[in-house]
């Protein structure tokens, strides 16, 4: 790999996490693999050779207990839900080069080829370990047939991973108090003999590996921790019968651990999509045994596979280490996590059900928030994204530019570019290509909404409709420039909204595919004819919005009125001791169960501030636009609080602002920050003394 910026000399490969073979998709995966096809179509516009690959997760003992709970063969379970995904993938305008699954053989044989690697290099032993074993099931239990207490935190947790609490790895006997899955009852250990792979004796290589990684900051951050910490070996087999053999072994109950031949499904990908077109156009081992760029975009839970074990495997293996590593943030409703067994989520085909267009969920996941933030995601949310900027700010701006051009100048006027116009593409084409390099999609669809809401701005200023009789020539100019910008943003946001960008580019009269040319053909010249336009966005209504709201959360009251009460689980004297807190707390959310360091704290930029001028924000029912002095400067921030605050007594009121927030822009206006509120009425925090303005709050 190199640290050149993108577009490299050497091939590259995107991958996703690949989902379990078990289940339903809803947005919460949807983010992940929508994010890695538009960063993949983002690379391939600077002209970067990329592969984007991916597969189903057949392995592990989610699919296994899922398939023993529905009485069926795991292979036939986890092919059923493998089907699904790459039907259900296209619909969201998702598009792998190659997408296979871990039980194939390209896969089953290159994992055993790479294992016995690790063992002839002399980086596998054996041990014996404590295994949970179920006395009534008569069996030992692997990974998630047990739950428990994690030894770290306290939490409840699963056998190979503390999902509630710490969000540790945890290794076979780790875990404290073990029940089993399977029967309910408690387990016991007993000692089996088992492979680890000496991952302790990578930790220099992961510390200079982890300085040089690219991507978000929290994949580069977290697992310093545990390197600090002292790495653990990690136990490379599971007793259990569904999964790949350990090449030589005999013993049919001990497959290999997931966590292995799961990652090397994104090289086996890679391989399958060579082998189909051909290694002259794509190179497998070029990317994976030389120097090519691989870049992962991965959940923030599966962080430490990805950065710990995951790379030692690949340097004793001799591979290739991936350049980046981009982990998101997760997907919350109303501030709760997503939870498939309360019904807390939208599901993949309940979106489409609705009719809406793959395109707008894809714009909504990839420009709110940064990639590793959270996003908490509401219909409201949904529709005010929707309607305030691709409809308002960029399907306005297409629009009504094209409309206008067609009308009177049948497409495209006979005349150059401005300068002013030339020079703003330029300087958007710049951002993308900087947002690109920052692993930031968010800053892709920016960039491109950016030159819309100035498109929309210039053709306003200009008035073309006033000149068409008074200055033809410059009407003619107006249009022109209008015309230029509308095909440039097509062309800048087409990683983030490919089909509406191929539909504009047939639009203006262009051929072929907006896919198969460079972010320079912002620049290049429109069609001269073109036929008249159509609206690319239409807006969302309330009641529409109201009636998704409805539905969602009477399926998360129905779900959750199936389980069983606190008092039902509880005994009499801890209800009676618990019920007036309770009470009290009832209406709360609860406390996040995951924990930040002080070092992650520290990096959180909050200050004093005092709200200088507020005023409502048009055509937005509740954001306000908000200028607030915080000593070093003022900032203009924008808040949703405009039916909650009367706006003209805000003005002279401290607050508290977090003023190291990435920049957003909602309905046209650019926010620089976030005033901090507690509840559903937006109640301002601030200070009770005189602190000074731009203070930092500690």
């Amino acid at each position: 790999m190199s640290h050149d910026p993108y577009p490299t000399d050497e091939p590259a490969v995107v991958t996703c996490g690949l989902p379990y073979a078990n289940g339903d998709l809803h947005i919460g995966h949807l983010r992940g693999y929508i994010g890695a096809d538009a960063f993949t179509r983002a690379l391939e516009t600077l002209g970067q050779q990329t592969a984007y690959v991916s597969g189903s997760d057949m392995h592990g003992t989610p699919v296994a207990v899922n398939a023993e709970s529905d009485g069926v063969d795991p292979e036939e379970f986890a092919l059923r839900w493998h089907e699904q995904y790459r039907e259900t993938f296209p619909r969201f305008n998702v598009e792998f080069d190659n997408y296979g699954h871990t039980h194939d053989e390209t896969n089953t044989e290159l994992t055993r080829e790479i294992v016995r690697t690790l063992d002839e290099e002399g980086y596998v032993y054996e041990d014996e370990i404590l295994v949970a074993y179920d006395p009534i099931a008569d069996d030992y239990l692997p990974d998630r047939y047990v739950v428990g207490t994690c030894p770290y935190c306290g939490e409840k947790a699963r056998g190979d991973e503390c999902d509630e609490g710490c969000q540790r790895h945890l290794e076979p006997g780790e875990i404290e108090e073990p029940r089993s899955v399977r029967t309910d009852n408690p387990a016991e250990y007993r000692e089996r003999t088992h492979k680890f792979f000496r991952v302790s004796e990578f930790a220099e290589y992961l510390t200079d590996f982890l300085d040089g990684l690219e991507g978000t900051s929290n994949a580069r951050n977290q697992p310093r921790q545990w390197i600090e910490e002292g790495l653990q070996d990690w136990c490379l087999t599971r007793d259990m019968e569904w999964g790949i053999d350990y090449p030589g072994e005999t013993d049919e109950d001990i497959v290999l651990y997931v966590w292995v031949d799961a990652p090397i499904e994104y090289i086996a990908s890679t391989k399958q999509y060579a082998e189909r077109v051909g290694s002259d156009e794509y190179d497998w081992e070029r990317v994976w045994k030389e120097d090519g760029e691989i870049i992962h975009v991965i959940g923030r839970d599966i962080i430490q596979h990805h950065t710990i074990f995951w790379p030692a495997m690949l340097e004793a293996a001799g591979y290739n280490a991936p350049r980046a590593v981009a982990a998101t943030g997760f997907i919350t409703i109303n501030g709760k996590g997503l939870s498939t067994s309360r019904n807390r989520a939208v599901w993949a085909n309940e979106y489409l059900e609705e009719g809406f267009h793959p395109d707008l969920l894809r714009y909504y996941l990839t420009t709110t928030g940064g990639l590793q933030q959270d996003v908490d995601f509401s219909w409201d949310a949904f529709q005010e994204k929707v309607n305030g900027e691709l409809v308002g700010t960029v399907g306005n701006f297409w629009y009504r530019s094209l409309l206008f051009a067609h009308r009177n100048f049948e497409g495209t006027p006979e005349t150059d570019v401005s300068r002013e116009v030339e020079t703003r593409i330029e300087e958007a084409i710049v951002e993308v290509r900087e947002a690109i390099n920052d692993y930031s999609l968010r800053g892709v669809g920016q960039a491109a909404t950016r030159l819309a809401q100035f498109g929309n701005e210039y053709i306003q200023r200009n008035e073309p409709w006033k000149l068409t009789d008074e200055d033809p020539d410059a009407a003619a100019q107006v249009i022109r420039d209008c015309v230029q910008l509308a095909k440039a943003v097509g062309v800048l946001l087409y990683p983030i909204t490919p089909e509406k960008s191929q539909t504009l580019w047939e639009q203006i009269g262009e051929d072929g595919d907006v896919a198969d040319v460079r972010i320079e053909a912002a620049l290049d010249s429109p069609p001269r004819h073109f036929e008249e336009p159509g609206e690319l966005f239409e807006k969302l209504d309330d009641d529409r919005v109201d009636e998704l709201n409805d539905a969602l959360r009477s399926r998360i009251d129905a779900a959750a009125s199936d389980e069983p009460s606190p008092d039902e689980t509880e005994s009499d004297d801890t209800a009676a001791d618990e019920s007036e807190t309770m009470a009290e707390t009832d209406d709360l959310e609860p406390l996040a169960d995951n924990r930040i360091s002080f070092e992650d704290f520290q990096a959180v930029d909050i200050r004093v501030g005092r709200i200088e001028v507020a005023e409502g924000i048009d055509g937005a029912d509740d954001l306000a636009r908000l200028e607030v002095d915080i000593g070093f400067e003022t900032r203009q921030v924008v808040a949703g609080i405009k039916r909650l605050h009367d706006l003209d007594e805000l003005p002279g009121q401290r607050c508290v602002l977090l003023a190291n927030m990435e920049p957003a822009e909602l309905f046209g206006v650019e926010s620089n920050g976030m005033v901090l509120a507690a509840g559903d009425d937006a109640d301002l925090l601030t200070t009770h003394g005189d602190a000074q303005l731009g203070e930092k709050i500690r």
